[in-house]
C-alpha cells in the first residue's frame, strides 16, 4: 500500500517537474531566420583532402578536410572550401561571424533560411579576437537582438544555432560552465564557457539566453578527436560589438598599451606586499621609454585600478588597456609600499606582435650551495652591461637537480622583496646571510629576470636550516 502511494505521488508530481524543464521552441523559431550559413572558396589552395569516394559538397567533407588532411605530394589544387556560421544584427545587412571563418576567403557566399545564397564582402576581421564582419546587400532582413553578457549567471540555460558539418539552422542547448575563461595565446577575450554542443560549422554562430539576446559567438571547443566533448568557448557579445564597431568604420582595430609586463598576485606575492588581498596585477618589468615609465609605474607596483575599473587579476589589465582609446590620458591605482597611489599614464597604441628571441647567459657552475640548495655566482660586468642590470646573481644549478619554487638554471635574481621593500642583490654573500636571517617557513619573493623578460617568483623557506 505504501508503494502505491509513492507511486501516484511520483506520477503527480511529473507534471509538475516536466514543466520545470526550459522550451526552447518559440525563442528557436523567433531567432532562426536571422541565423545564416557561411561558406567561402580559397582557390589554387592546398591539395584536396582525404575524403575517400566522398563528394565536396557533402556536410562530412568539412570534418575530413579540417581533421584529416589529404597526404604530401597529392597531385592536384582545388577550390578549398570551408563552412561556417553567423548571424545578422543589422536589417541592411551586416553580419558577424569568426575571423577563422573568413580567413584567406577570394569568395564567401551566405545562405539565409529563405534559400537565398548571397555574396558577402569583407568589412574587417580581428585575428586577436576571432571576430570578422560581412555584409550583403539586402533590406528589411531579420536580425538578432544583443544582449548582456555581464548578467550571465554560471548554470544558467543557453542554446546555440549554427551549421555543424553544414547541417543548417541546428539548434543545441546546455548551461554556463563558467565565465571569464582565459585560453592560451587568448588573453584579450573572457570567453563563456558552456557544455552546448559545438562542432565545425558552429563557428561564429550565436549564443542565445533565454530571453533569445545574443550574448556570444561561439568560437572554440576543446577536444581530442575534434568533436564536441562537453567544453565550448564563446566571445562574450559586448568584446564582439567593441569590435566590429571599429572594423566598420576604419576596417581595423586600434587597441591601447602601456608597455608594461604582468604576472598573477598569489596568496604568497600578496603577503611579501603587504597586500591586504591576492589581486590585481603585479607589474614585474616597465618597458624603457614606454608610457608607465613616464607615468612612474616601478616594477613591483601592484595595479589595482585602471580608468576607474578595478583590476582584480592579471587577466582583467590587459583586456581593459586594449579597449582604451590610443592618447588617452587615465588614473591608474597603484599599490606600492605597503599603499595606494594615483598616476596618470598616456596610453599608447598596440602595434602587431614581434618575436623576440629569449637570450640565455652562459656561464661555469660554481660548488656550493645555499639553504634553499641554489648554486649562484654574480654576473660578470661585461653580462650585467649587456643586460642593463647593476648587480644580480645567475642561478647555475641546485644542489640535487631540482629547483625551488618555479626557479630554473640561467634565471638572474635581480632583487628580494620582503615587506613591501625591495633589497637589491649584488653578491652571494649577501644573499645568503639574508636566508639565514629568514624563519623556517618564511615566504621570500624574488624578482628574477629570464632571458628578455622579468618575473616574480614566491618561495618558501625550507623547515630546516
Amino acid at each position: 500500500m505504501r508503494y502505491a502511494v509513492l507511486l501516484c505521488l511520483w506520477l503527480l508530481a511529473l507534471p509538475s517537474f516536466a514543466s520545470s524543464l526550459p522550451d526552447f521552441t518559440e525563442l528557436a523559431e523567433k531567432q532562426g531566420p536571422a541565423v545564416v550559413n557561411i561558406s567561402t572558396v580559397a582557390r589554387g589552395g592546398p591539395a584536396a583532402p582525404f575524403a575517400p569516394n566522398m563528394d565536396e559538397d557533402d556536410p562530412m567533407f568539412e570534418f575530413f578536410h579540417r581533421f584529416f588532411p589529404r597526404p604530401p605530394g597529392a597531385p592536384r589544387e582545388f577550390e578549398n572550401k570551408s563552412l561556417g556560421s553567423g548571424f545578422i544584427i543589422s536589417g541592411d545587412g551586416y553580419i558577424l561571424t569568426n575571423a577563422h571563418v573568413v580567413e584567406g576567403a577570394e569568395e564567401i557566399l551566405v545562405r539565409l533560411t529563405d534559400k537565398r545564397e548571397l555574396k558577402a564582402r569583407l568589412i574587417g576581421a580581428d585575428k586577436r579576437t576571432d571576430v570578422a564582419l560581412i555584409k550583403i546587400e539586402a533590406q528589411k532582413l531579420p536580425k538578432v537582438t544583443l544582449g548582456d553578457p555581464g548578467k550571465l549567471k554560471v548554470g544558467e540555460w543557453v542554446i546555440a544555432i549554427g551549421s555543424p558539418f553544414g547541417f543548417e539552422n541546428s539548434v543545441t542547448a546546455g548551461i554556463v560552465s563558467a565565465k571569464g575563461r582565459e585560453l592560451p595565446q587568448e588573453n584579450l577575450v573572457p570567453f563563456i564557457q558552456t557544455d552546448v554542443a559545438i562542432n565545425p560549422g558552429n563557428s561564429g554562430g550565436p549564443l542565445f539566453n533565454m530571453k533569445g539576446q545574443v550574448v556570444g559567438i561561439n568560437s572554440q571547443i576543446y577536444s581530442r578527436s575534434g568533436g564536441y566533448m562537453g567544453l565550448s568557448f564563446s566571445i562574450p557579445i559586448d568584446v564582439a560589438m567593441e569590435v566590429q564597431a571599429q572594423l566598420k568604420n576604419a576596417g581595423r582595430v586600434s587597441r591601447g598599451r602601456i608597455g608594461v609586463i604582468i604576472q598573477e598576485v598569489s596568496k604568497d606575492l600578496a603577503d611579501s606586499f603587504g597586500l591586504p588581498e591576492a589581486a590585481g596585477a603585479l607589474v614585474a618589468s616597465v618597458e624603457r621609454g614606454g608610457p608607465s615609465e613616464r607615468a612612474g609605474i616601478q616594477t613591483g607596483d601592484i595595479i589595482t585600478r585602471f580608468d576607474g575599473r578595478p583590476v582584480r587579476s592579471s587577466a582583467d589589465l590587459p583586456r581593459i588597456v586594449t579597449a582604451t582609446r590610443p592618447g588617452a590620458r587615465v588614473t591608474v591605482q597603484v599599490w606600492r609600499k605597503g599603499g595606494s597611489r594615483d598616476l596618470t599614464v598616456t596610453v599608447a597604441e598596440l602595434a602587431d606582435d614581434t618575436a623576440r628571441a629569449a637570450r640565455q647567459p652562459a656561464a661555469a657552475p660554481d660548488p656550493a650551495a645555499n639553504r634553499l640548495g641554489l648554486v649562484l655566482r654574480e654576473v660578470p660586468r661585461d653580462k650585467r652591461r649587456e643586460f642593463g642590470i647593476s648587480g644580480g646573481l645567475q642561478v647555475e644549478g641546485s644542489r640535487d637537480g631540482s629547483f625551488r619554487g618555479e626557479l630554473r638554471a640561467g634565471d638572474i635574481l635581480l632583487a628580494v622583496i620582503s615587506k613591501g621593500s625591495s633589497t637589491e642583490l649584488k653578491t652571494v654573500e649577501q644573499f645568503n646571510r639574508l636566508l639565514v636571517s629568514l624563519p623556517r617557513g618564511a615566504n621570500l619573493t624574488l624578482l628574477v629576470r629570464r632571458g628578455d623578460t622579468q618575473t616574480f617568483v614566491a618561495i618558501r623557506i625550507p623547515g630546516d636550516k
